[in-house]
């Protein structure tokens, strides 16, 4: 069997789909990385909303895919940018995601993460930022989940220049039961947080970044880093205290920042990892073994995949996560909360769908190609 696919010129041209899918099974938990994955929110599909209204989410087909992810021995990252927060997932939506993910979590033994954000205001005073920062962590806290210090519009608005920076964190870590993770998102992920950490010069801004952890090493597990630069990765990572995690946010590179160099590696915290969950699961497995190059065969060949799916405007990359848990099975409908579905184009999704079956990344191949000749009709692509 064919399908007729559209290029970026109009064309159609014919790709033959794989029949079989990549054999994976889950296995033991990881041993020598500490894998996160960013997962997706399933939106319900009936609910009568528009875009603009709070998210409808179809919470049994959410909580069965982070079941899914715990499986194959990955954590989840829970309300981070994935979940589609700040783009149509607001913080009442987000407080009833953590709370019921990190239940979720805590009956099948399944390691969770959330994220902590000021998304409840739109802006305010340095106080108020904090203020939105205590309430978003204690509701983590009390759901029993570690918490991830999220990048914040409102701060980066409020913020007058490092010392502000230094200032917030400085108190938000000083009353953390449990040490954090701090995720430092780039403004290619949303441009409202250019000049984070104070500065526009990167170097700077990297500066004030490390006093915070240099301040408070004890009060943080670890860093995310989402800056798809791995050479600033990398140099962030050598200049850690001792102790503190790098968790690569790269999606670009993370093949070899997870596999590491004489001098370190990063651990993962990865939006890429909620398609790739079970192939990527199986890598860091052989990584587990000592076997770098038998790693880097496994996950080098979806970097195509993550790149496509991160291209610009990066922000919209939820839209290919979930169209491809729709095609692998995960979800009844391709609908996105917000109606983000509509943010990538039919030939984004033909080149997404044809690298992903290459990989062979979804379990019913026959599935997925119907799927995909479903969405090709309602374009108006006939077979």
């Amino acid at each position: 069997m064919t399908i007729r696919l559209p290029g970026a010129g109009g064309a159609l041209r014919t790709y033959e789909p794989r029949t079989e899918p990549l054999a994976v099974t889950p296995g033991t938990p990881f041993t020598s990385r500490t894998v996160f994955s960013a997962a997706h929110v399933v939106a319900d599909p009936f609910a009568d909303v528009s875009p603009d209204s709070p998210a409808a989410v179809d919470w049994d087909a959410t909580l069965a895919f982070r079941r899914h992810l715990w499986s194959h021995g990955l954590g989840v990252a829970e309300a981070m940018d994935t979940a589609q927060r700040g783009m149509g997932l607001d913080w009442a939506g987000a407080a009833e995601l953590i709370r019921r993910s990190a239940a979720e979590a805590k009956s099948v033994g399944g390691r969770i993460a959330c994220g902590v954000g000021t998304d409840q205001i739109a802006s305010g005073s340095l106080a108020e930022v904090r203020a939105a920062y205590e309430e978003q962590l204690a509701l983590v806290e009390e759901s029993g989940a570690q918490a991830i210090l999220m990048a914040s519009r409102a701060l980066a608005a409020a913020a007058s220049g490092p010392e502000d920076y230094l200032e917030v964190y400085g108190h938000l870590l000083r009353q953390a039961a449990e040490p954090v993770v701090l995720h430092w998102l780039g403004p290619m992920f949303d441009p409202a947080l250019e000049g984070y950490w104070g500065s526009a010069d990167l170097d700077a801004a990297t500066d004030t970044f490390l006093e915070v952890i240099a301040a408070h090493p004890d009060k943080v597990d670890g860093i995310k880093v989402s800056l798809l630069d791995a050479q600033r990765e990398i140099d962030i990572r050598r200049r850690l205290p001792k102790g503190v995690r790098c968790y690569t946010g790269d999606d670009f590179n993370y093949p070899e920042l997870i596999a590491g160099d004489e001098q370190g590696f990063s651990h993962a915290l990865l939006g890429i990892f909620d398609p790739l969950g079970p192939l990527a699961a199986q890598a860091v497995r052989v990584l587990d073994t000592g076997d770098v190059q038998g790693f880097r065969d496994l996950l080098d060949p979806t970097v195509g995949l993550s790149r496509h799916l991160f291209q610009t405007p990066t922000r919209f990359y939820k839209t290919g996560v979930v169209f491809l848990a729709w095609l692998a099975g995960h979800q009844a409908h391709f609908t996105m909360v917000g109606g983000l579905q509509s943010a990538r184009s039919l030939p984004h999704f033909a080149t997404a769908y044809e690298l992903a079956d290459g990989l062979g990344l979804f379990p019913d191949p026959k599935l997925a190609e119907e799927r995909m000749k479903t969405l090709l009709s309602v374009y108006g692509v006939n077979q």
